[in-house]
């Protein structure tokens, strides 16, 4: 019956994906990147915590970098995707302000980042896939995590999320920001929601060094190729996954599910030399022409 249910999914999703396209295109073209940074931090967006409860059956948080703290600006756990287990890593914003303020708005400290290394390399161990779900402005760029090491904490990751021996899927869902979205995102593929950015530095904060003035941020924007579809055409990402309105965004979850799925099980057929190789090359080959 599982079988039957993901087939007729798949199914569905083409013919919807190909209305989709026809009726969203002409939309897309007018839609100017700032617009695109505007819908990334929309308050009512979706936000890791969703697209866990969406994506994933029997989550399970894990806490603790068993080094100096728990960071809730990263959930982290195991969980099911239909039959499959998995570990997911999400950068979480917050939904209320209260919340917000306690996931410190989704700007990870270090021992977040450790966090998160920490259950990669247990999936490692299982061979467990990971899914990385990004959600962040950037790392957080205080006095204490510097002292504790945020420098150290993202390379880290860096080094090790490239020669991870399991496979690695990163989800783009709102913003993209700098070091602090890349600790989550040296993947096998990254992926991105359509409405969700991608970029070294924001809008506004490129915009005060270029020309020392933040309000030319729309301006600012168009240059950084930050927009999904901008990354795409560079081959920075493989996916883009069309949106919905919030209240419909159930439909976008099954649809994603049955991605990473089909993804997730086609990789973990693939000997872990050439997964390994085949991460590595990816990166290795952005730029070239």
């Amino acid at each position: 019956m599982a079988n039957l249910s993901l087939n007729s999914v798949k199914e569905s999703y083409a013919s919807v994906k190909e209305s989709m396209k026809e009726i969203m295109q002409p939309y897309a073209e007018k839609v100017q990147p700032y617009a695109r940074v505007l819908a990334a931090r929309a308050k009512n967006r979706p936000t890791s915590q969703s697209f866990i409860a969406g994506l994933t059956e029997d989550f399970l948080e894990f806490h603790g970098d068993r080094r100096f703290g728990d960071d809730a600006a990263i959930i982290a756990g195991v969980a099911r995707i239909n039959d499959m287990p998995i570990t997911v890593i999400g950068i979480e914003k917050g939904i209320t302000l209260q919340e917000s303020i306690k996931r410190n708005f989704g700007a990870a400290h270090p021992e977040g980042y450790r966090k998160a290394l920490r259950l990669m390399k247990q999936a490692e161990k299982f061979h467990r896939p990971v899914l990385c779900i990004v959600d962040t402005s950037g790392a957080y760029c205080g006095i204490g995590a510097e002292e504790r090491g945020q420098g150290q904490a993202i390379a880290e990751n860096l080094m090790e999320m490239m020669t991870l021996k399991t496979p690695v899927i990163s989800l783009l869902i709102g913003e993209g920001g700098s070091g602090g979205a890349l600790a989550l995102a040296v993947a096998d593929q990254v992926w991105m929601m359509e409405n969700s950015i991608y970029s070294v530095i924001s809008p506004e904060g490129c915009a005060s060094i270029l020309w020392k003035d933040s309000q030319k941020m729309q301006e600012a924007a168009e240059h950084l190729k930050l927009t999904a579809q901008d990354l795409f055409d560079m081959g920075v990402v493989e996916q883009i996954i069309p949106e919905s309105s919030p209240k419909e965004f159930s439909k976008v979850y099954a649809v994603l599910k049955t991605m990473l799925y089909d993804s997730f099980q086609s990789a973990m057929q693939k000997p872990v030399d050439e997964l390994v190789a085949n991460r590595y090359q990816r990166f290795r080959q952005m730029g070239i022409q």
